[in-house]
């Protein structure tokens, strides 16, 4: 079983379809007791950090978080699941993040032959962090973002992209996978 967090910011029934369609059961909730029972987390998100970091912590559901990632149970960031594990986001101003990770959310800052947001498909290059992941360097993904995470601690970098620069695409740490 799989328990997705439910804050009202996430594209839920799809990241639901997702894990059933690989054949594991998932739910999805918002009650603490559950987040502290569960097998493995999957925080999801779609929008703005600032409002999505405040529906967490208006649900009391920060602690409960938190706790579940310093279980070593596995967790799943997605998107906005990834940006709200750092310190801090600048999304329509200044917002503490769930601090999990070190380092922070910015805005992309390009010439004007990219585009903002950063949408479509651009390879990815395994770091280290990533190496046991299955994924080869130059795979692709595709991305929707005008922000993007600046860890503290480069070890956390698993995969990056090239868009304007180098910019950090996911993150991993022990049972931390985002």
């Amino acid at each position: 079983m799989i328990t997705i967090v439910d804050y009202q910011m996430g594209n839920l029934r799809s990241v639901q379809k997702a894990v059933e369609r690989s054949g594991v059961e998932a739910e999805i909730t918002s009650d603490a007791g559950q987040i502290a029972a569960a097998e493995r987390l999957i925080l999801p998100g779609v929008g703005a950090f600032g409002d999505a970091i405040g529906e967490i912590r208006r649900r009391d559901l920060e602690k409960p978080i938190k706790d579940f990632i310093a279980s070593g149970k596995p967790f799943l960031g997605i998107c906005l699941g990834l940006q709200m594990l750092f310190e801090q986001g600048f999304e329509g101003g200044t917002h503490e993040g769930l601090g999990v990770l070190g380092g922070d959310v910015v805005a992309f800052e390009l010439p004007a032959e990219f585009k903002v947001p950063h949408m479509g498909w651009n390879a990815v290059d395994v770091k280290t962090a990533g190496a046991d992941l299955g994924i080869q360097s130059g795979t692709h993904f595709y991305f929707v973002h005008s922000y993007f995470v600046r860890p503290t601690d480069p070890s956390v970098v698993a995969l990056t992209c090239d868009y304007g620069g180098e910019c950090c695409a996911a993150v991993r740490r022990g049972n931390l996978m985002a």
